[in-house]
């Protein structure tokens, strides 16, 4: 990781910074932490070439404010969203504002750094954008007809019962088809697979 790309940690739980910080850094990425999203705010014209990593929910201001502030004030950087309380439609809602990707805690560190990679390839520019396009159209082209069907349904946020209901089957097959999804789109999270259905028609 060049030295000009650091890693912005914006949550109000010092322990989480501490952590997250630690795993960064021994991965040579320059970490700088923040106890609040205003806090961060304060300092955002000193901002450099980078991401941000905020927690959804904080006192004061919370992750997703945070995104929205920042758009208004012209700051462009990447940012990911950690939530212990992730759900689909806070995903999508999270992601068509401008969230590059979202975990859901607890989350290995493989997972942050994974995120890491995929927000410093956009700022790379479109062409890696693009060729990770073409690797999730090829999965995509991998799926049954059926499982097209139901991962169309999760990414819209629709739970295993309404899809079941919607798609005219059990929902004890939708979880089969759900995880046969999960599988060949190759992703790690509910998250990584909305992300991949958002990257697929640029918003």
């Amino acid at each position: 990781m060049s030295e000009d790309f650091v890693v912005y940690v914006v949550d109000d739980d010092e322990a989480v910074r501490d952590s997250l910080s630690f795993t960064l850094s021994v991965s040579d990425i320059e970490v700088v932490a923040y106890g609040s999203a205003l806090e961060l705010l304060e300092h955002a014209d000193t901002l450099h070439r980078g991401l941000i990593i905020t927690d959804v929910r904080m006192p004061g201001m919370s992750g997703l404010e945070l995104v929205a502030r920042l758009k208004e004030i012209g700051v462009t950087l990447p940012v990911i969203v950690l939530t212990g309380h992730a759900d689909v439609a806070m995903a999508v809602d999270a992601m068509k504002s401008g969230v590059i990707d979202f975990i859901e805690k607890p989350f290995d560190d493989a997972t942050l750094l994974k995120a890491v990679a995929t927000a410093r390839q956009r700022l790379d520019g479109d062409a890696g954008r693009q060729a990770e396009r073409e690797g999730i159209e090829a999965r995509v082209a991998q799926l049954t007809v059926r499982e097209r069907d139901v991962f169309e349904a999760i990414v819209a946020g629709e739970s295993n019962k309404s899809a079941a209901i919607k798609l005219g089957i059990s929902p004890r097959t939708v979880e089969i088809y759900r995880a046969n999804v999960m599988e060949k789109m190759q992703a790690r999270t509910l998250s990584d697979l909305v992300r991949m259905a958002l990257l697929r028609t640029p918003h």
